[in-house]
């Protein structure tokens, strides 16, 4: 769900996307938009999973459940990709995969897994880092997308191949769960898409013009959702199953696949249109999204182990409203710095003992400390 999306902190180019730099380090100007973005994006990631106990007993939940999940997780990955379109092999950005993506998956897998294993009762649950478990997916997905960055941008055609990618893969249940590949490779179109696009692109749907248009568009998402609650299967915007696991022919996988694409693209420009340009109250919390999306699983998997959900007053509007409010105030707390410094261990551990010094780098830095030194000799 994503700095990921650069996930799903704000040190590295991201999930949740792009990341400050570490500490003492020159600040670059962040683009409030995109920041804006991700913490709308995250909040929305947060309520939705919160909505899942509750919502088979509401059709208008289900059907609000259903229109959200179609764009809040393409959104964030299609930021993930703008923010990777600068990745390379460089050894430094090799680095930063690994500790910013590769190892709090290694983490929060290993954490996830002994929570449901303890928290509810489930001997059966074993730590496997090649079966990743509820929001974990995601580091997953966005270490091999950013890792094959290079390649996409070497091909003439990326997005058309991406999709080409999908399509098979949602007709190919012999891909099994080994590091949740059916998603990895049918919600690649829109991390490639991300690596596509420019800042005109984003512009172009920052207009008033399209925030008048994505009313109506939103008004109708909604009444089409209401409508298809007992007539599709949810499973399909998970993006994780073939077409024949959820019991349907081989043709609707394809079809399925480009369908939710189109609409998924369609509420994700109405999304944006929406997203403050300017810097607001929550704009610096957009750069600690992967921090809210790991750890708010816990709150909601939580709920389910313990039975928070299970009493009555919740099933109700008043009720669904107060559990929405609680979840997206605490995925906003689980956003903030203070946070960031606790599990920054986890999150962004630098980790120099495990990587050789890079030589570009320390020549770059021997040329900084070579040309302060004239400077200071002339002061």
């Amino acid at each position: 769900m994503f700095h990921a999306a650069s996930s799903p902190g704000q040190h590295r180019t991201p999930l949740p996307p792009a990341q400050s730099p570490p500490s003492g380090a020159p600040r670059t100007q962040r683009d409030a938009f995109f920041d804006n973005a991700k913490y709308l994006a995250i909040v929305l990631v947060a309520m939705a999973h919160s909505w899942e106990p509750l919502k088979g007993d509401s059709r208008v939940l289900e059907g609000v459940y259903t229109v959200v999940y179609t764009f809040h997780m393409p959104a964030f990955i299609v930021i993930s990709g703008y923010f990777s379109r600068s990745f390379d092999m460089r050894p430094d950005r090799l680095r930063r995969l690994v500790t910013g993506v590769l190892v709090p998956y290694v983490v929060f897998e290993t954490a996830y897994s002994l929570f449901k294993r303890y928290g509810d009762h489930d001997p059966g649950m074993d730590i496997s880092l090649l079966d990743p478990w509820y929001l974990t997916w995601f580091l997953v997905a966005l270490f091999v997308w950013r890792l094959t960055t290079p390649l996409w941008k070497s091909f003439r055609w990326p997005l058309p191949l991406a999709l080409g990618i999908a399509m098979l893969a949602s007709v190919s249940p012999d891909i099994g769960d080994d590091l949740d590949l059916q998603r990895v490779l049918q919600f690649l179109p829109y991390f490639v898409l991300g690596l596509c696009m420019r800042p005109e692109h984003f512009r172009m749907v920052r207009t008033r013009a399209m925030r008048i248009l994505s009313v109506p568009v939103f008004a109708a998402a909604l009444a089409v959702g209401w409508w298809a609650v007992p007539r599709m299967n949810t499973a399909w915007f998970y993006h994780r199953d073939s077409a024949q696991e959820l019991g349907a022919p081989w043709w609707a996988g394809p079809v399925m696949t480009l369908a939710l694409f189109g609409c998924s693209l369609l509420l994700t420009a109405c999304f944006f249109a929406w997203v403050p340009r300017r810097t607001m109250w929550f704009t610096a919390l957009g750069a600690g999204t992967l921090y809210g999306y790991l750890l708010h699983g816990f709150l909601v998997k939580a709920g389910d182990f313990y039975g928070w959900f299970d009493h009555d007053w919740m099933h109700r509007p008043l009720g669904e409203i107060a559990v929405t409010v609680t979840f997206a105030a605490a995925v906003t707390v689980l956003c903030t710095r203070p946070v960031q410094r606790v599990f920054r261990f986890a999150m962004e551990p630098e980790m120099k003992w495990a990587f050789k010094p890079d030589p570009a780098e320390l020549a770059r830095e021997r040329q900084k400390s070579e040309q302060r030194e004239p400077a200071n000799a002339r002061s």
